[in-house]
């Protein structure tokens, strides 16, 4: 009986350890097949990762890609533009530079027809009736002087010739007074002038008993009889503004 007991025990130990020995043979697989997974899973995991990133990465690489395409288009207008701009630079350039030249011929041209002008200028002035001669003399000689100045613009140098050529044709037709003296046989006598332009130039001494009308023709003064010495007087008060205008019988000796 105690025999069949310990049979009965050591075929329960050896069913019990061939179950035991067999649960730990199928958990082995288990295990590695879990681990195979996980490790799959992390493989995955991994693989998805770097898909993300490699997809920004083209993304962004789209996003700069296009930029560069945008910005290209960008220059390339601009650069159109600023070669339409230089082509016009230059088309001015161009001109310019023959204007220049044309300038450099006009001065070369203007610089002796101002010198002539002047020299003509006084040489009126010298045959012209006898008023303001020496301020008018002097305007000539600042000219000269003008002439010679490198600091002044041949545009500026014309200019004021052209300005005392104005001047000196304004004259023709302004009516003024001014009181001086003449010698008259040796001597200085106090007078009043009046002037009409170039046509009319008398004097009449302060007394009024005198008047004298410039002869252009003989440089000298012709003395008026007694029939203009009203005459005379009321042309120096309309000279001065202190009368009206009238009709007046006077002798003209205007310049030739």
């Amino acid at each position: 009986m105690s025999v069949k007991i310990r049979k009965s025990l050591v075929a329960t130990a050896l069913l019990g350890a061939t179950a035991f020995a067999s649960s730990n043979v199928i958990a082995d697989p288990l295990n590695d097949i879990q681990k195979v997974g996980q490790q799959t899973q992390t493989a995955a995991k991994k693989s998805q990762e770097k898909i993300d990133n490699i997809y920004g990465q083209t993304q962004e690489m789209i996003g700069e890609y296009r930029s560069v395409v945008d910005e290209t288009e960008l220059l390339k207008v601009y650069n159109d533009h600023v070669a339409r701009l230089v082509a016009d630079q230059n088309a001015s350039i161009e001109s310019l530079n023959r204007q220049i030249g044309t300038i450099e011929k006009t001065k070369q041209d203007v610089v002796p027809l101002m010198y002539r002008m002047i020299d003509t200028l006084e040489q009126f002035i010298k045959a012209d009736v006898p008023f303001d001669t020496e301020s008018r003399l002097g305007r000539v000689e600042k000219l000269r002087d003008l002439l010679s100045n490198s600091k002044v613009t041949t545009s500026e140098k014309f200019r004021q010739v052209l300005e005392a050529y104005t001047i000196e044709t304004d004259y023709s037709s302004t009516m003024v007074s001014s009181q001086g003296s003449l010698e008259i046989n040796g001597k200085n006598i106090n007078v009043d002038f009046a002037r009409i332009g170039r046509v009319a130039y008398v004097a009449q001494s302060f007394d009024m008993k005198h008047a004298w009308v410039w002869n252009n023709n003989s440089k000298q003064w012709d003395e008026l009889s007694e029939d203009y010495l009203k005459p005379v007087k009321t042309f120096i008060r309309i000279a001065r503004n202190q009368a009206a205008p009238e009709l007046l019988a006077l002798p003209i000796f205007g310049a030739e």
